[in-house]
């Protein structure tokens, strides 16, 4: 049995034993590449997170405001799509940002069933704050690297994002291409 899943307590039940052996970083999986993620998610967040506290919002509103900024306009069924989320899970957070002042709802111009997502004054700047800190954190990172460092961290970047179809073509909407220097 793997050395990892060893145990020297007895249980009638195999699976509830207890193991005290932590996995080790290298090997298969290695955990260096993992944890890096994990660590830097967290700094990367934690400065907006600040942000989004005072007005008692956490990541989701975040999410929102981001993609509703930089495509105004985009409908909640798009918005949906590109966030892999429930109307569920969508309707609290919306709800709260357009009571808020930061997003107004409006109907589709061709189509008045869709529900079109258009930031305020108000929510441009909150999302500008927030940006505004995660580029100085990652420009801060960058800082030590030489420019041509940039490409290959945005190519990996892609790549670990854009399993989806809503994400590749958020990209292609964007004029996101990887192949350009950042």
């Amino acid at each position: 049995m793997d050395a990892a899943l060893t145990s020297d307590v007895r249980t009638d039940n195999a699976a509830e034993a207890i193991v005290r052996e932590p996995l080790p970083t290298f090997g298969n999986p290695d955990f260096r590449m993992i944890e890096l993620l994990f660590f830097a998610y967290r700094e990367f967040t934690a400065d907006a997170d600040s942000i989004l506290a005072r007005y008692g919002f956490g990541r989701a509103h975040h999410r929102i405001l981001h993609f509703v900024n930089r495509a105004p306009g985009m409908t909640i069924t798009d918005l949906l799509d590109l966030l892999q989320i429930t109307k569920q899970s969508l309707s609290r957070v919306l709800r709260q940002l357009i009571d808020d002042g930061f997003i107004r709802q409006m109907p589709g111009v061709e189509d008045r069933r869709q529900r079109c997502l258009y930031p305020t004054v108000k929510g441009r700047e909150l999302t500008l704050e927030l940006s505004r800190e995660q580029a100085r954190r990652i420009d801060a990172a960058l800082s030590d690297a030489a420019p041509t460092d940039a490409a290959p961290i945005g190519a990996f970047l892609r790549q670990m994002a854009a399993d989806r179809p809503a994400t590749r073509e958020w990209f292609k909407k964007q004029g996101i291409n990887w192949k350009e220097p950042l």
